[in-house]
């Protein structure tokens, strides 16, 4: 089995960062299971062993439901480190049954088609609104002009949030989500873990309020299941709001600026979408794919598995790679190709199993509307500036994508 001095996966080496994708081929050529020392981790970079594994309750994206750190051969995190752990600790994304099934059974309700529907009209005229504002000024930032503030309103709608207090949302989660890196070194952890506390003691003293004077909002409806019996405590609901904003947004940001970028840099595939509005849907899930928001998705081995004759033991833990299974070849015809006209797309950036992204359905629709609205609005949408890709792996984006309106 080759080292990793033998392979071009490297996740902090920025010519890896700026492509990844060669190296995933590399890696997929090497096995289906690669053993990554500096993480110590199992890479899993096929599609068909990444989708299967999604679904393995063999698995899990946590042990302590189960054994302590002791009994799992992983020591506990540091006592520094405690706001960001019980922030993210009691959030469904990281729980198993039964806690998972009865905190996402309760926000499920939020996020129904006809629930998510409901939000069309919003989402679609705030998109209008941000686009609009762009090509009055005849260009910009495409990140921070549209792709962010846009999901990050409609979370802050769906929660609650006043519009006075949503200027601090991105900044905390951006500061949260440096902690999902490989390896985060101790800036970036500190800065998570001041970010969880500010954020949670924001929620809580909002929370309160909402207790006093309930709303049509998500985090009222979570007090009053809460206060109806079904055992949704206080930290559960801070957690719940966070994991909704952070997921509810980062996705949708990088997924929008990571496709616009890959559409101009494949102006035939560019000037066929601005031709041809109908292509929106099937570009969407396209882009995701062909340039992965999620390049990495994490579990805990619970019980021994075996993957093509390697055992890979209780306490391991697997690193499954999306961007990789989004350009495997055995799924993908011609993966290194962008075509918005793709019909068969079973991309797994939404994950799957019993983690699958409960925002799914809202997310496609931001997508669409903004989108829509800079392909009707702002036809001559053009690069002004090379980007620079953030120095991250798992969560794959932009520092900035420079556009100009001519």
């Amino acid at each position: 089995m080759a080292g990793p001095l033998d392979l071009a996966f490297d996740p902090w080496d920025p010519a890896f960062l700026a492509d990844p994708y060669p190296a995933y081929a590399e890696l997929r050529a090497h096995g289906r299971v690669i053993r990554y020392e500096p993480t110590d981790q199992w890479l899993v970079p096929h599609h068909a062993d990444v989708s299967a594994l999604l679904r393995d309750r063999r698995l899990g994206r946590t042990y302590q439901h189960r054994f302590s750190h002791e009994d799992f051969g992983r020591t506990a995190p540091p006592p520094a480190h405690e706001p960001f752990h019980t922030l993210n600790d009691h959030g469904m994304l990281d729980l198993e049954p039964p806690d998972h099934t009865r905190i996402r059974r309760l926000v499920s309700t939020a996020f129904t088609p006809r629930t998510v529907d409901r939000l069309r009209p919003y989402v679609h005229g705030l998109a209008n609104e941000l686009v609009a504002a762009l090509v009055a000024d005849g260009g910009g930032d495409l990140l921070t002009d549209v792709a962010e503030p846009l999901p990050v309103a409609v979370i802050a709608e769906m929660l609650g949030i006043p519009e006075a207090d949503r200027a601090q949302l991105r900044p905390w989660s951006a500061a949260i989500c440096g902690m999902y890196e490989l390896n985060p070194p101790q800036d970036t952890a500190a800065r998570a873990v001041r970010a969880s506390a500010e954020f949670s003691d924001y929620l809580r003293e909002l929370i309160a309020a909402r207790r006093e004077k309930p709303g049509e909002d998500l985090i009222s409806g979570l007090i009053a299941a809460h206060d109806e019996g079904d055992r949704l405590t206080e930290q559960e609901m801070i957690s719940t709001a966070v994991l909704l904003l952070n997921a509810g947004h980062e996705a949708t940001v990088n997924a929008t600026v990571n496709g616009w970028w890959a559409l101009f840099r494949n102006p035939g595939q560019l000037a066929a979408l601005r031709a041809d509005h109908s292509l929106v849907p099937s570009a969407i899930e396209e882009l995701m794919r062909y340039d992965t928001p999620l390049q990495l998705f994490e579990r805990w081995v619970l019980d021994d598995i075996e993957i093509d004759g390697t055992v890979i033991p209780r306490g391991a833990e697997i690193a499954m790679l999306f961007g990789s299974a989004n350009h495997d070849p055995a799924v993908f015809a011609d993966p290194g190709r962008l075509d918005l006209t793709r019909a068969d797309n079973p991309h797994i950036s939404f994950s799957a199993g019993i983690h699958y992204c409960i925002g799914a359905p809202l997310a496609r629709i931001e997508l669409a509307a903004s989108m829509t609205a800079l392909l009707e609005r702002a036809p001559t949408l053009a690069l002004a500036g090379d980007p620079r890709r953030k120095p991250n792996f798992v969560i794959r984006g932009l520092e900035g994508l420079p556009v100009v309106v001519r």
